[in-house]
């Protein structure tokens, strides 16, 4: 499988980079970066292609980029970010324009048209809370809600086929505590714990196809799903 991935420097993204760089199935993984990676990332191993393509502007695809983004199988979009202190005109734009972008640079690369992904799987990194039917007061919600309608909700002959992963990050006072504190949390409230690995695992295995009858994968799913792997 030939993976797309944006995100690549996040807490999310730097994961999934290393479950695909360790999954024999990504025989090939392009990274969307808006800036040239930075040295603590995972080195890619000899025998799987890593490129990187920098997009100073994740709304602008050149005509060659496109074509390049239509010559893979799947895609995993990690990129985002905090809503807290941003406008919700800068916030659509980073987690729902961007995204509307990329769907498009595909079809206009000729996606629809793959002979190898049919279809193209798009992997959306959404959040608990999102809120597709935009009833939720919270700007977050709503703007991820958007998103994954609009991905859920493409046209079959765009041959893009879309999953949403509704994680949540460990709250940081974890990581100083996990051994008292995480267990408990995992236990009782499992829907706000997200162990990063499984996150990362579990990103690919839905770019892979895997639990395609499925659209939307809760935090509690993923956890229910990794223990069958």
């Amino acid at each position: 499988m030939k993976l797309l991935l944006s995100g690549a420097t996040g807490a999310a993204g730097s994961q999934i980079l290393r479950s695909a760089l360790a999954d024999p199935d990504v025989t090939k993984i392009t990274i969307l970066s808006r800036r040239p990676l930075p040295s603590w990332l995972p080195v890619p191993s000899a025998d799987k292609p890593t490129d990187v393509i920098v997009l100073p502007d994740f709304q602008q695809y050149p005509a060659d980029v496109q074509k390049k983004l239509a010559d893979h199988d799947a895609c995993i979009w990690a990129l985002g970010c905090s809503s807290l202190g941003m406008s919700e005109a800068d916030y659509t734009r980073v987690t729902y324009d961007y995204v509307v972008s990329a769907v498009s640079a595909l079809r206009e690369g000729g996606i629809a048209q793959s002979q190898t992904a049919s279809p193209f799987r798009f992997v959306f990194i959404s959040g608990e809370g999102a809120d597709p039917d935009k009833t939720n007061i919270q700007m977050f919600g709503r703007v991820k809600g958007r998103t994954e309608k609009y991905l859920t909700t493409l046209p079959a002959e765009s041959n893009i086929k879309a999953s949403v992963y509704r994680g949540t990050r460990e709250a940081p006072f974890l990581r100083g505590l996990d051994c008292v504190v995480a267990p408990v949390v995992r236990t009782l409230t499992p829907s706000i714990y997200s162990p990063i690995q499984d996150l990362g695992k579990f990103s690919v295995e839905l770019a892979k196809g895997r639990w395609k009858e499925e659209t939307t994968f809760p935090n509690v799913r993923m956890r229910e799903l990794m223990k069958q792997l």
